[in-house]
């Protein structure tokens, strides 16, 4: 798509410099494995079946269908709190509300088709509510990178450097839909199109996601994503929570090196962003260029506020092997709303197999 709407971290600056390894992900669904961590301890009873259960090949909205009709209960009383991808096998919990009965046979939710797809129970217990959209800790992940090529040295140098001093927060290109087609259709959607409601939130994130990765790509480009600006507003490790703008000092930059603090871009909407001065300059610059005016106004008229998300991302526990001399598994978790694809981003060209066209 046009270099100027590609949102998609591989199209954006790389802050550690050029691709060191090029390599293959998801030849198989379990080239990619992530498993939830979860936010809470479940009470134990309750009117609500918290189960954890392991997917191959399938995606949440389908397991949630099918949750549902093995429960004999409507699509609402089932909760889970984040999407998986399809083309991978995923560990995540789901709630299933059943006030005052059983729920049936576990055995009978469980299934492997001929084709690969499979679902397993894992865990299951009672809890007194309907587990919620972002009630989880992060996400760890184990991904297997084939057909790995590039000096192993300077992919091993690279690592290191991402685990000690992070990676752009930006926003993975599942926001964007395939080839970045999200964007275009928000633009129509503004421009008077109709859509339903549920794709209309999406359209709405992937609006706000990509103005956000534009600021942050800006910053990358000029070596900023990392530390702060005068007028910078900063955000809490692990929190929504911001602060500032207040004076550059040194309790500032003890936080910031210790990963406690970050500096933060505009998720948009209504009203004035926080951030002063500088900060505030790179911003309106970074998001003059076209479409950016059409995108800020039809979030404003969508009634979205404004808040900010995390410039920069730590992954936490990054490990490495070589299984094969062509193989490279990396592990790793990450907070809630972040995206591997950003990590994956500053290694190289990972050609994500599952992504491919059809044919």
């Amino acid at each position: 798509m046009d270099a100027v709407l590609d949102p998609r971290p591989a199209a954006l600056p790389r802050a550690h410099g050029d691709p060191v390894l090029a390599a293959e992900l998801r030849t198989s669904p379990e080239d990619f494995f992530v498993e939830e961590l979860p936010g809470f301890e479940p009470s134990g009873s309750g009117e609500h079946l918290l189960l954890t259960l392991e997917k191959r090949g399938l995606n949440t909205a389908f397991v949630a269908r099918r949750l549902a009709e093995w429960a004999g209960v409507g699509e609402r009383g089932i909760g889970y709190a984040g999407l998986k991808d399809r083309h991978a096998v995923t560990r995540q919990r789901f709630s299933v509300h059943l006030p005052g009965r059983e729920a049936p046979a576990l055995e009978t939710l469980a299934f492997e088709s001929a084709n690969g797809e499979s679902l397993a129970v894992i865990d299951s217990t009672r809890h007194v509510r309907k587990l919620a959209r972002g009630a989880l800790a992060g996400n760890r992940f184990v991904l297997c990178l084939r057909r790995a090529s590039g000096d192993r040295d300077a992919i091993e140098q690279r690592l290191r450097a991402l685990a000690a001093h992070g990676v752009p927060n930006y926003f993975g290109e599942q926001r964007f839909g395939r080839d970045g087609g999200n964007l275009h259709a928000v633009l129509s959607m503004f421009a008077g199109r109709r859509v339903g409601r549920e794709q209309r939130g999406h359209l709405l994130s992937a609006a706000r996601s990509s103005l956000f990765n534009r600021v942050l790509a800006s910053r990358v480009a000029a070596g900023s994503w990392n530390r702060g600006l005068d007028g910078e507003v900063w955000m809490l490790d692990g929190s929504r929570s911001v602060f500032g703008p207040e004076p550059w000092n040194d309790g500032l930059a003890e936080r910031l090196a210790r990963f406690d603090i970050h500096p933060s871009g505009p998720l948009w909407g209504q009203g004035e962003p926080r951030s002063e001065d500088e900060a505030r300059r790179v911003e309106a610059e970074a998001l003059a260029a076209a479409p950016g005016e059409a995108l800020m106004k039809g979030l404003e008229r969508a009634g979205l506020k404004q808040e900010r998300r995390a410039l920069r991302l730590r992954p936490g526990g990054l490990e490495w092997t070589w299984p094969e001399e062509d193989v490279l598994e990396l592990r790793f978790e990450l907070p809630p709303g972040t995206y591997a694809t950003t990590l994956l981003a500053e290694l190289g060209g990972i050609d994500d197999v599952a992504a491919r066209p059809p044919g």
